[in-house]
């Protein structure tokens, strides 16, 4: 029960998102003189409505969202009455018309910031300074992690299909299907323990440690350590399985010698703020989202194959983009396991993504007719500089292909992944 509320409620957080997004273009074009006759949460048939001054408000029975609508968007439009032409937003200074078509995504970024805010003086925010890959972990400290049990690849290989598929989402026990106690733990080495050498291979960072481990003999290798301050032996009987590069961890596999321990590290994962302290905190959260939100759009394309790989029966990779459906599915699982901050993590890395892509210079994006209104005083600048007529405004028909092919290939991407979030989600808990 606690799931489908969780997931109801992030839907509605969504939902709320975008209706805001649409308030902030409202209420920008309202201010600035714009005539606005609309502004609805939802699409389809309308439930009920209202209408004060001279727009109409209401609830339609599709909850996917919601529009306002400004009259005169493009001089193309054709609905403008002739007493509305002063006010059709075409006319108005390209600053005037930015301002309006990015508040919506301006607005996104307010909400993952007041979001983040309230985040880092209450639970805290996620560190962001540990390292976020494996090839990051590489130049911090040898601390390590020791897990309580280790699949051994190379038996689960001798499996058939269907019982390898099982294993890899059923819980890691010694001794069902090839599974061990990892040799470092069986060695004594604990979590937190810093390896200073392996063998007569001075460590001074994980990279380092991988790699002499991994360039060791299989069987009885002495590591040193440090721990809580005194240093410490330990020999840890180390096994022969298959990895992939620590660098590359989708690269081709080689059998390697193996202890059965990662990275960990002493410093916190959540760090907590103070009311003032929050305030900065929540701004370099915020660009950090923006960094990774770009780095995640730009891996978009290679992600396709995956996604359909994965709605064929294929393991799901969880670095794949989700649609409304996944995320939903993941505010479900956080606040069933009783963890509601990454609830709100994940709303306000949506919103930050979603505020950044609506901006991308595509129609029919916001961002679209931004860099149109921009091109056409551009355009309109050089034109009087070289003392030649004004070209005019742009003609948004002879755009429509391209338009249409925007849509269709989101379109196409969002029933993809939305697909591949009913078939096989993502789950962060396992």
């Amino acid at each position: 029960m606690l799931f489908w509320l969780g997931c109801a409620a992030f839907a509605l957080t969504i939902l709320i998102s975008v209706s805001l997004h649409e308030l902030g273009h409202m209420i920008t074009g309202k201010r600035f003189g714009m005539k606005v006759t609309q502004y609805f949460v939802g699409f389809g048939p309308t439930i009920f409505s209202f209408k004060r001054g001279e727009t109409e408000y209401g609830l339609k029975a599709i909850p996917l969202g919601g529009f306002c609508k400004i009259v005169g968007m493009t001089p193309q439009d054709d609905d403008v009455l002739p007493e509305d032409q002063p006010r059709a937003m075409w006319r108005f200074p390209v600053w005037k018309r930015t301002i309006v078509m990015s508040a919506g995504s301006i607005t996104h970024f307010l909400l993952a910031l007041a979001g983040a805010w309230a985040m880092a003086a209450t639970v805290g925010l996620p560190n962001i300074h540990l390292p976020q890959t494996s090839a990051d972990q590489r130049s911090y400290p040898a601390i390590i992690d020791v897990g309580e049990c280790l699949p051994v690849q190379t038996e689960l290989k001798k499996l058939d299909a269907d019982a390898q598929k099982a294993a890899a989402s059923a819980e890691c026990k010694p001794g069902v299907n090839g599974a061990i106690v990892p040799p470092a733990k069986a060695a004594g080495l604990r979590t937190l323990d810093r390896i200073t050498k392996v063998g007569q291979t001075p460590v001074e960072n994980y990279g380092q440690l991988t790699d002499a481990i991994r360039a060791s003999a299989a069987g009885p290798t002495v590591f040193e350590y440090v721990r809580d301050g005194k240093p410490g032996s330990a020999t840890v009987n180390l096994i022969s399985d298959e990895r992939a590069p620590i660098e590359d961890p989708k690269g081709k596999v080689s059998v390697v010698s193996v202890a059965g321990l990662g990275w960990d590290t002493d410093q916190p994962y959540v760090v907590k703020y103070s009311v003032a302290g929050a305030v900065p905190a929540a701004g370099e959260y915020g660009w950090y989202l923006v960094e990774n939100s770009f780095k995640a759009m730009g891996k978009i394309p290679q992600k396709i194959p995956a996604l359909w790989h994965s709605i064929t029966g294929d393991e799901r990779d969880p670095d794949t983009p989700i649609s409304v459906i996944g995320a939903s599915r993941l505010g479900g699982e956080a606040i069933e396991k009783g963890v509601p901050e990454v609830f709100w993590q994940i709303f306000i890395s949506l919103n930050v993504f979603i505020g950044l892509f609506n901006l991308l210079p595509l129609l029919p994006l916001d961002g679209g007719h931004i860099a149109i209104a921009w091109y056409e005083r551009v355009r309109s600048a050089l034109y009087k500089r070289l003392r030649r007529p004004d070209p005019g405004r742009v003609d948004y028909y002879k755009l429509m292909p391209l338009t249409y092919a925007v849509i269709l290939i989101g379109g196409a991407f969002t029933l993809l992944t939305a697909t591949a979030d009913i078939i096989n989600p993502i789950t962060i808990f396992k």
